[in-house]
């Protein structure tokens, strides 16, 4: 006796057609992703760079992330995340200006991998974006600056002998001596490293 496969249920049983399973983590891929960004820069990674290194090809990219650009935006998310613990340890303290000066140091020990000589990623970021049309980078970097300074403004506000003018005037200082730090954390050693951040703290 004789069946009959109708089209629609030909389109569900046949292999090609049936739902693929991806054949990588997302998680993974992507740090290697932000792992690449994070040495080369925005503008000077490649999908090709980005194929080999993630071990997918742009169709898969594109299915998972959109675009690169949505797959740089994604690095950016999991790059604040792996440097979450530094931020709440910072939020969390209850020691004033010393506590910033911990940051300062928990920042450059986040930013030390060994394959990775390139500072903080986010403030790359900010230096490569700063002139750019480029809408949504900017605006999530100008709000990861904001709160960074307004960390550092509650911290300086512990100590009631400051004024706001002076506490600005420290944010404002403490700011471009980060920029400075994620700069120097790329050429300079350990001990240049610590002299910096020791005579940063001598002035506040």
């Amino acid at each position: 006796m004789g069946y009959t496969i109708y089209l629609n249920d030909w389109l569900v049983l046949h292999p090609y057609y049936m739902a693929r399973t991806k054949q990588y983590i997302e998680s993974e891929v992507l740090e290697k992703a932000m792992f690449l960004f994070w040495n080369n820069g925005y503008e000077n990674t490649s999908m090709q760079m980005l194929e080999k290194e993630m071990g997918i090809n742009k169709f898969s990219i594109y299915a998972s992330f959109g675009s690169k650009h949505g797959l740089f935006l994604e690095s950016l998310k999991a790059y604040k995340e792996r440097s979450k613990k530094i931020f709440a340890k910072l939020i969390s303290a209850n020691n004033g200006v010393e506590d910033i000066k911990v940051f300062f140091y928990d920042s450059v020990e986040n930013c030390n991998h060994a394959d990775i000589p390139n500072g903080c990623l986010l403030t790359n970021t900010y230096n490569e974006f700063h002139a750019s049309e480029d809408a949504i980078i900017k605006r999530k970097m100008n709000e990861f600056v904001g709160e960074l300074k307004q960390l550092f403004i509650d911290k300086l506000s512990m100590d009631r002998s400051k004024t706001e003018e002076t506490i600005l005037r420290q944010a404002n200082y403490l700011l471009l001596a980060k920029h400075g730090l994620a700069l120097a954390s790329k050429i300079n050693s350990k001990k240049e490293i610590e002299d910096f951040i020791e005579t940063t703290f001598n002035n506040i």
